[in-house]
């Protein structure tokens, strides 16, 4: 009806009568009709008053009709609503902070567990408790009669019988304490851990993939525990009475593997809550690693491909050093050769002594070389050490490529930063390491150089941080927001 009565005769501008403020329904069903197009609804009226000198013919008129549904919009419907870009359009979910701090503190409990398992080790305490109960276990003995049960399990063992035959209930409770909190403090973790992750996945705080790499994180602290317990049986057979000059300690291979694990853990928990503080800023607008520039074409510079690169390499290289020092914990290599940087007066100990042939079990003697390696307490040290070197070295060859003028330019502010954090933390691992071969490996100082490990993997895992992208997410959210301030 309204285009047959705009069809019937030409209209002056005089003559239109003046609209009144029409709801966004009536506005909705006038331009359905005048202009087949999408409409957006507004949250205020919206006025259109014509004004012109001349005559409108009635396509002129639907034509001011048509085009006055651009105006009037408020602020709310111009920017995009959180979690939605300006065309309604979803986005991706961002993890908030309280994902990373939740992530980082996970970290700081796995870094904890570290130092006590290596001063569970150090103390030799790791064979006090002969069973493994997960839940029961929780509770420690709490009555004389208590402890003297646990305490007669433990005279069972071959570390009793070979070497604390003589220690009271007293030293027992001792060495128990050591193991029982390692134990505790893992299953800790598992809560502290699970609990959260279930809690953000179910509120949907964290993406599907983010949420699968946590639960394989959660499955790998289960295996850990279970890892423990098996490192823990070796140290209980019983075939350490019949082998002469045996000591009882546990497999160095099981250790290391156990230590292996604990990094890996580590290294999931810490990279991931670094990724998703860095994120949630640089979404809100904080610059990503200090730079102002687009940080895409930094990262496509080839200088600074190649100090990542390279960061990676170091990063393993940090990795594999660590692992070594397991095996040089599991076989007490560091009780040998307390010098440096000379072992006996020499480099390196005589190639008979490194590659003694009591160690080959093959009648060939086929597998001398990789048993000296990984059973000969001497090879063991000496490998620690050239692993340790070469590190240093290595990430003082990368502090001082940083130092180029062309390099520094290129790479991301905080990128440098983390640079000369990681090659601080490289000296700082160094004087622990020599000063525990020194002076014996005391417990204070072995423990100290163990957490130097870790915070010397974190050193460097940030510095590949810095050298990454931003999330997908993150850049979603940035650009949409960037867009909603335009609007």
């Amino acid at each position: 009806m309204l285009l047959s009565a705009l069809r019937a005769a030409p209209l002056r501008c005089g003559a239109l009568p003046r609209f009144t403020p029409l709801k966004s329904s009536a506005t909705r069903s006038i331009f359905s009709l005048a202009n087949r197009s999408r409409i957006v609804q507004t949250s205020r009226t919206l006025a259109v008053e014509p004004q012109c000198s001349q005559t409108r013919t009635p396509s002129n008129a639907l034509r001011v009709l048509g085009q006055s549904r651009f105006i009037s919009f408020t602020k709310s419907s111009s920017r995009p609503a959180t979690g939605a870009t300006a065309d309604s359009t979803p986005l991706p979910i961002l993890a908030p902070p309280a994902v990373g701090g939740w992530l980082m503190a996970s970290a700081t409990l796995v870094l904890a567990i570290i130092v006590v398992g290596g001063v569970t080790r150090l103390t030799e305490s790791g064979l006090s408790i002969t069973e493994w109960k997960p839940i029961t276990g929780v509770v420690p003995p709490l009555t004389h009669d208590d402890w003297m049960v646990e305490f007669n399990k433990y005279k069972e063992t071959p570390e009793f019988k070979l070497l604390n035959h003589s220690i009271n209930l007293d030293d027992f409770k001792s060495i128990f304490f050591w193991e029982w909190s390692h134990r505790v403090l893992g299953r800790l973790i598992g809560v502290a851990f699970v609990g959260p992750l279930a809690y953000f996945a179910l509120r949907k705080k964290i993406s599907r993939s983010m949420t699968t790499r946590l639960f394989g994180l959660s499955l790998l602290i289960g295996a850990q525990g279970a890892l423990g317990w098996y490192m823990v049986k070796s140290g209980l057979d019983n075939s350490h009475m019949e082998i002469p000059g045996s000591v009882p300690r546990v497999s160095q291979y099981r250790l290391a593997a156990h230590l292996g694990m604990a990094f890996l853990l580590y290294l999931g928990m810490f990279g991931s809550g670094m990724a998703v503080l860095k994120d949630w800023k640089y979404a809100n607008g904080a610059p990503w690693s200090g730079a102002t520039q687009n940080i895409s074409g930094i990262l496509q510079n080839p200088l600074v491909k190649r100090i990542k690169a390279f960061s990676w390499a170091l990063t393993g290289l940090v990795f594999l050093t660590a692992m070594s020092g397991a095996f040089v914990a599991g076989l007490d290599a560091g009780l040998l050769y307390n010098e440096f940087p000379l072992m006996g007066g020499r480099l390196a100990p005589p190639s008979n002594e490194l590659f003694d042939p009591a160690y080959a079990k093959a009648e060939d003697k086929s597998d001398l070389w990789w048993r000296s390696l990984l059973e000969n307490p001497t090879t063991v040290q000496f490998d620690h050490r050239v692993l340790a070197t070469t590190t240093y070295f290595g990430i003082a060859a990368l502090y001082v490529q940083s130092l180029r003028p062309a390099v520094r330019a290129a790479l991301p502010p905080l990128a440098n930063t983390a640079i000369r954090a990681a090659f601080t933390m490289a000296n700082i691992q160094v004087l622990l390491g020599i000063s525990t071969l020194l002076y014996l490996v005391p417990i204070p100082l072995a423990a100290a150089h163990q957490a130097g490990s870790v915070m010397l993997l974190s050193a460097m895992a940030h510095v590949l941080i810095t050298l990454r992208r931003p999330g997908a997410a993150a850049r979603l959210w940035r650009a949409a927001k960037a867009a909603g301030k335009q609007q």
